[in-house]
């Protein structure tokens, strides 16, 4: 409603725009889960293309009701994968690794799974529970969670070390919002 009003400000001449661009975008990510919700701040400045690829799987309501199928406690949550497999994706073409040595895989870091392939990350996604200085520069890291952490330590758990989940908790509805 805002940018219709201000669009149409520009178009009588009353607002430049400059105005315009300098509207809030869609920031950050809010996964809705069993125990509440769960802001993410994106991290363009780190992988600008990982971002584009989470939005557009979120405008396309490709994550709503995907389930964690790999959690493992002290380690992570997984999710993204609409088959609960582990091995399935979006039909979108695989990303190139967007790496940086710059931050950490800490509590809180989103990062993109993957195969053996470092430019296999399509869809997979994962949340961390703790640090995991092996992934750092392995891994491309595409945002952190700003809030509603506790939710994710609520996620059901795997088992055995691959932490497959039974009966996994689903991720309910993701959604873009402003900062």
């Amino acid at each position: 409603m805002q940018r219709r009003v201000l669009a149409g400000l520009a178009l009588a001449g009353l607002a430049s725009p400059s105005v315009l661009r300098a509207q809030p975008a869609e920031e950050r990510l809010v996964f809705e889960l069993k125990d509440g919700p769960v802001t993410i701040q994106f991290r363009h400045d780190v992988a600008p293309n990982h971002v584009e690829r989470i939005k557009t799987l979120v405008r396309q309501g490709f994550y709503d009701g995907t389930p964690f199928h790999r959690v493992i406690e002290g380690f992570m949550a997984q999710g993204g994968d609409p088959t609960g497999t582990g091995t399935g994706g979006s039909p979108l073409p695989n990303l190139r690794a967007e790496f940086t040595n710059r931050y950490r895989f800490l509590r809180g870091t989103c990062g993109m799974a993957r195969a053996s392939d470092p430019n296999s990350a399509n869809s997979q996604f994962y949340i961390m529970f703790g640090p995991s200085p092996n992934l750092d520069g392995q891994y491309t890291i595409w945002g952190q969670v700003v809030g509603g952490m506790d939710a994710v330590d609520k996620i059901k758990r795997g088992t055995g070390s691959g932490g497959v989940v039974n009966g996994p908790d689903r991720l309910l509805r993701a959604r873009l919002v402003n900062a």
